[in-house]
């Protein structure tokens, strides 16, 4: 079955080209024009990704993806924006987007990343073959995209989720910056790697007693970074 695609843009000519672009590499399409008409489509159907312009009437991107993933809604978005701004890109992938392109693109490119994106998220699927991991107080649950801490349920994006993951099935493997951003994000943020930084920050925040002196998640230095099971 092909897989089905949502344009949320509020040029005509762009959902033209990408509309033309993607169903003549064999996905299927539907569009939405703003910000409140995306989320009640999304609500109504089904789609395996969902391409999202940042700004959009009534509802900009920004909001779109908040409020999705808000609702545990984890379809993967590859965010479009016109600016080349990286302080909108970091915010975007934080509140949850997978990936994001500047505009102009290359409509070859576009179809290459949404390869990319599902390719990674059949493979999570895949790999989610154990049901819980524990490790010191945490309770990962990969197939329900939720952990828990002294039994108590926490809250994530999901690429927080889906980094501490990761860490958690490479757990005692020193992994480099480019390593994760690679398995998490699946893109090259060329010389960026402070993305990984910003999520490794906030997962600190939310798993750690005490930031400062982790004891899950340990910097090594000129390397990266790794996840331990506490001492105590």
């Amino acid at each position: 079955m092909d897989k089905k695609i949502l344009i949320v843009d509020d040029e005509q000519s762009i959902v033209t080209l990408l509309t033309y672009n993607l169903e003549k590499s064999g996905f299927q399409t539907e569009a939405a024009f703003d910000g409140l008409e995306a989320v009640e489509m999304v609500k109504e159907n089904d789609y395996d990704l969902i391409i999202l312009d940042l700004m959009l009437p009534g509802m900009d991107g920004m909001e779109v993806c908040k409020q999705l993933r808000q609702e545990k809604i984890e379809i993967p978005i590859l965010m479009l924006t016109a600016k080349d701004d990286e302080i909108d890109k970091i915010l975007g992938l934080e509140l949850g987007a997978d990936d994001y392109l500047t505009k102009p693109f290359s409509p070859k490119e576009v179809v290459a990343r949404i390869k990319a994106i599902l390719r990674r998220t059949n493979r999570q699927t895949d790999h989610q073959s154990f049901s819980k991991l524990k490790i010191g107080k945490l309770m990962i649950y990969p197939e329900r995209y939720e952990v828990q801490k002294n039994n108590q349920l926490m809250s994530f994006t999901r690429k927080e989720f889906e980094l501490l993951y990761y860490l958690a099935m490479n757990l005692g493997k020193v992994l480099s910056r480019d390593q994760l951003l690679s398995a998490v994000w699946n893109y090259d943020f060329v010389g960026d790697t402070r993305i990984v930084d910003v999520h490794i920050s906030h997962l600190r925040d939310k798993i750690e007693a005490d930031k400062r002196k982790p004891e899950y998640i340990k910097t090594v230095r000129g390397i990266g970074y790794k996840l331990e099971e506490p001492l105590k």
